[in-house]
């Protein structure tokens, strides 16, 4: 199932809805047809766990070819938001977990050279979210190092506090796609997060895939293109620390909640690794994509 979050009028409020057939289906006007209560948020949908979303589900099937006025809308007229357009918690994110990232950040970053024995654990806040098509602000008077990572990011489903490996999985609610955006010039004495959680510095988007629409979420094609031109390609199978170890290595001493968001590395390729360094400036298109979930769209503008 891939669920968004959308509006269909400029000043309309945000809504839940579920992609299908070409068209974007109100998960709530759903629950109003078929007599059962559902969201109209995506956070509401995830707390309610599955059987909310067996209700969606009966209710595509029930209404298939025979849908109310206003229940569904063609994509195309619908602007998406983020998924989860304000997290209730920051998002957590996870740096070096690629091998070749390990070896380009060590050249180029001042980061060791040396594959890391525990996740690298960071974070972005809330207010660093944005969705498709919603700009990457741009303030020079701040960088002039501006980068991309593109990354699977994973949103949790259950509460999970002191979580063995092997039932991690079992956590997962679904999956979308993180920009990790970082000012490369911000960061200080080694922390990440003013780098890493300006405003605007987390696109994520344009949908969440429910976890039994992915197969195997380490065996998916990942790249981003700046301006058309392809930057980063790899796939899932090369993180170092896989879904089930980041859950458990976070849970251990964190207790995860329904929504939130694991962002979980990105590979290698990024502005900063290569040769000579590339970075992004107003005007620039960046498209960021993850294999069955789609592609995540985001302009760079300039802000004083």
């Amino acid at each position: 199932m891939k669920l968004v979050t959308y509006r269909h009028e400029i000043a309309g409020e945000a809504r839940l809805g579920v992609m299908a057939d070409g068209m974007v289906v109100d998960v709530e006007l759903l629950g109003d047809v078929m007599g059962e209560g559902l969201p109209a948020t995506m956070l509401d949908l995830i707390d309610m766990g599955p059987d909310a979303l067996a209700a969606i589900s009966r209710g595509l099937e029930a209404t298939d070819g025979a849908r109310p006025a206003g229940l569904a809308v063609p994509q195309e007229n619908v602007r998406l938001l983020a998924p989860i357009p304000r997290p209730r918690k920051n998002v957590f994110g996870i740096g070096l977990n690629y091998t070749e990232h390990v070896a380009e950040s060590a050249r180029s970053l001042d980061t060791s050279a040396e594959l890391p024995q525990q996740p690298i654990i960071f974070s972005k806040p809330p207010t660093a979210v944005i969705g498709q098509g919603e700009p990457i602000r741009h303030n020079a008077a701040i960088t002039r190092q501006l980068d991309w990572e593109v990354e699977l990011a994973v949103i949790i489903g259950r509460r999970a506090t002191r979580i063995d490996k092997a039932d991690a999985m079992n956590h997962v609610f679904g999956y979308t796609i993180v920009n990790d955006v970082s000012a490369r010039d911000n960061r200080r004495a080694g922390q990440w997060i003013f780098s890493k959680g300006q405003d605007s510095y987390c696109p994520m988007g344009p949908a969440i895939v429910t976890a039994d629409e992915i197969t195997d979420p380490h065996d998916l094609d990942l790249w981003l293109t700046k301006n058309g031109e392809e930057k980063q390609r790899s796939n899932t199978k090369f993180m170092l620390f896989r879904i089930p170890d980041l859950i458990a290595d976070l849970s251990s001493g964190m207790t995860l909640e329904p929504g939130d968001i694991i962002a979980t590395g990105t590979p290698a390729g990024v502005g900063a690794g290569r040769d000579p360094q590339e970075w992004m400036w107003p005007g620039d298109v960046i498209e960021c994509g993850v294999e069955g979930i789609g592609t995540l769209r985001n302009p760079v503008i300039k802000v004083d």
